[in-house]
C-alpha cells in the first residue's frame, strides 16, 4: 500500500474511533446524569471515566483478545482476564474518586449531582467495554470472511489458469500427433504420383481450418464436429482404398447440440493407427447419436490383442479432457476383445444452444 493510501486508511481509522468515543462521553453523561439537573457536574465527571474505559477497551481488542483467545490459548486468556479485571476494577474506582474531588467545586447546592451509586458507574464501564468488544470481534469474523472469500476467488482463479494450461498443452499434443498421421499418409500418395493426392491435401486443408479456427473456443456445434470426423475418414479411405471397410451410424436430433472441440478425433485416429487389417480389411464402426442433450458415440475395430496393449498419447489426452470438461457427467468403457478394439463414450448435460444464440 502506497503512502497516501496508509494516511486515508489510519486517518479514517482515527476519525472513526474519534466518533464513537464521543458518543461514549454523551452516554455516560446521560447515564450518570438522568434525573440530575448538576450538568456542569456530570460532564466533568464524565471525562474522567473515559480514559479508563478507552484504556480497557485497547488493552483487550488489541492485545489480550488477538494473543490469546484468537489464538486459541484459553487457559492464558482465561487467567489473563482475571488480572485484568481485578486491575481494572482498582482502575475504574480511582478513577471514580478523582473525579468526585476534582468536580466537587461544580456541584449545586441542594443537589444531588450524580444519580447512580458506585456498582452502577462500574458496571457501566464494562458495559462499554463490552460493546467495545464485541463489535472488535464481528469486525474481525467479517474480515476473517473476507480474507477467505479472496483466498478462495484467488485458489479458484490459479485452479481455472492451470486447467487452462492443461487443456492447451494437451492440445497441443493432439495437434502433431493427427498432422503426423495425415502428413504421413499425403506423403505416401505423393511418392506414387497418386491422383488422389489432390483431394487429400484438399481434405487436409478443411481439416487444418477447423484446426485453426475452432480448437481455440471452449466448445463447437456438434456437426462441425462430425464434419471433421468425416474429413478425417475420407482420408484413411483414400489410404486404405479397398483394405477398408467403415460403418458411419449417426442419428443427431438437436441440431444446435455442442461439444469440446477435437473431443472425439484421437478415438477416431486410434482405431486407425491400433486397427488390423483381419481377413484381407480393416473394419471400422461408428456410432453416433444424440437425445436430448445426452451424447453417444461408439467407435471399434478389427485388432489383435498385442496390438492395443497401449492406449497411445492420443487416447490417454482424451480421457484428460474428458475428466476436465465433463466431471461426473461423462462414461467411458474401453472394450478389449480378441480379435476387436471398441470404445463406448456416454456424455450427459451436453451444451446446446437456443435459437437467438445460433443466430
Amino acid at each position: 500500500m502506497n503512502t497516501k493510501g496508509s494516511i486515508i486508511k489510519y486517518g479514517t481509522i482515527i476519525f472513526s474511533h474519534s466518533i464513537f468515543w464521543v458518543v461514549i462521553y454523551f452516554f455516560y453523561a446521560y447515564f450518570l446524569g438522568y434525573g440530575s439537573s448538576n450538568t456542569a457536574y456530570v460532564n466533568l465527571f464524565s471525562g474522567f471515566l473515559m480514559p479508563v474505559t478507552i484504556l480497557i477497551s485497547y488493552f483487550l481488542i488489541y492485545y489480550l483478545i488477538p494473543r490469546y483467545l484468537l489464538a486459541k490459548k484459553y487457559k492464558y486468556f482465561i487467567l489473563y482476564s482475571i488480572y485484568t479485571f481485578i486491575i481494572s476494577v482498582y482502575i475504574i474506582i480511582l478513577s471514580i474518586l478523582y473525579g468526585l474531588v476534582y468536580s466537587e467545586g461544580y456541584k449545586d447546592v441542594d443537589t444531588v449531582p450524580l444519580t447512580k451509586t458506585l456498582p452502577f458507574i462500574i458496571l457501566g464501564v464494562y458495559f462499554v467495554v463490552l460493546i467495545v468488544v464485541s463489535l472488535s470481534l464481528i469486525m474481525h469474523n467479517y474480515n476473517s470472511i473476507v480474507k477467505n472469500e479472496s483466498l478462495n476467488g484467488k485458489i479458484l482463479n490459479a485452479q481455472l489458469e492451470l486447467k487452462e494450461q492443461e487443456l492447451r498443452f494437451l492440445k497441443m499434443q493432439i495437434h502433431p500427433h493427427f498432422l503426423f498421421n495425415s502428413l504421413n499418409t499425403i506423403y505416401g500418395f505423393a511418392l506414387k504420383k497418386a491422383d488422389e493426392a489432390p483431394e487429400m491435401i484438399l481434405k487436409l486443408s478443411n481439416l487444418l481450418d477447423y484446426i485453426l479456427y475452432q480448437i481455440e473456443k471452449p466448445s463447437v456445434l456438434l456437426q462441425d464436429e462430425v464434419n471433421h470426423l468425416l474429413d478425417y475418414v475420407s482420408l484413411e479411405k483414400m489410404r486404405f482404398h479397398d483394405t477398408l471397410e467403415v460403418t458411419i451410424e449417426k442419428k443427431i436430433e438437436n441440431k444446435n447440440a455442442q461439444i469440446a472441440p477435437m473431443l472425439l478425433i484421437p478415438f477416431v485416429e486410434n482405431a486407425f493407427k491400433h486397427g488390423a487389417i483381419e481377413k484381407g480389411k480393416l473394419i471400422v464402426h461408428m456410432i453416433l447419436e444424440t437425445k436430448n442433450d445426452e451424447l453417444f458415440f461408439e467407435i471399434g475395430n478389427t485388432s489383435k490383442f498385442e496390438a492395443n496393449t497401449e492406449k497411445g498419447i492420443g487416447l490417454e489426452n482424451i480421457e484428460k479432457r474428458l475428466k476436465m470438461l465433463y466431471p461426473n457427467v461423462h462414461e467411458i468403457e474401453i472394450i478389449q476383445q480378441e480379435n476387436n478394439f471398441s470404445v463406448q463414450l456416454k456424455i450427459k448435460n451436453l451444451k446446446v444452444l437456443n435459437n437467438e444464440q445460433n443466430l
